[in-house]
C-alpha cells in the first residue's frame, strides 16, 4: 500500500494502517492476513504440508534415500539456509550412486506457486499438468510445502 492509502486509512479510521512498500500481490504471497469479500476464501498456503524430504546441497544421495522413503513423496528438495528452494531430487537420483552429492543429481529451480493461489486453479494446473504436487514458496524463494492433488 502506497503511503497516501495508507493516510487515508487512517482518516477513515483504521487504527493499524501500515506502508507495506512491496505492495498488495507481495502481501497476497506471503499468505498474509486480507480483509474483504475474498478474505475467507482457501489459498494454496493454508494447504501447503510439510512432510516433504529435504536436504542440502553437499549431502550424499545414499544419505537422502531414507528420508525420502519414509516420506509420502518419490522425491526431496534442496534447500539452502532458510528453507531457500534450489532443486528436486527425483527418485531416479536417489536410486544411483550413493555417494553422488545433491548439487550434482538435482533439477535446478523447479516450478512453485506462491501463497495466494486459488484452489480451483491450482486444482485445474494440476490435472492438466498430471502432477499430483504443486510446491508452494514465499516471493523470496523460501519452501512453504507441498500441496497434494488430493487435497484439493
Amino acid at each position: 500500500m502506497s503511503p497516501r492509502a495508507a493516510c487515508q486509512l487512517e482518516t477513515l479510521g483504521f487504527g493499524q494502517v501500515f506502508d507495506y512498500v512491496e505492495g498488495k500481490a507481495d502481501w497476497l504471497a506471503r499468505g498474509l492476513p486480507t480483509e474483504g469479500e475474498r478474505a475467507g476464501e482457501r489459498r494454496a498456503g493454508q494447504l501447503a504440508r510439510r512432510d516433504a524430504a529435504t536436504c542440502r546441497l553437499s549431502e550424499r544421495m545414499g544419505d537422502v534415500r531414507p528420508r525420502v522413503d519414509a516420506s509420502p513423496y518419490g522425491f526431496a528438495l534442496v534447500v539452502a539456509d532458510g528453507d531457500v528452494l534450489l532443486g528436486r531430487l527425483r527418485r531416479a537420483a536417489l536410486e544411483g550412486d550413493p555417494d553422488q552429492r545433491a548439487e550434482d543429481m538435482m533439477e535446478a529451480g523447479p516450478s512453485t506457486i506462491r501463497m495466494d493461489t486459488a484452489l480451483d486453479a491450482l486444482a485445474e494446473r494440476l490435472e492438466r499438468s498430471g502432477l499430483k504436487t504443486a510446491v508452494v514458496s514465499t516471493p523470496d524463494g523460501a519452501l512453504v510445502g507441498l500441496v497434494r492433488r488430493d487435497d484439493l
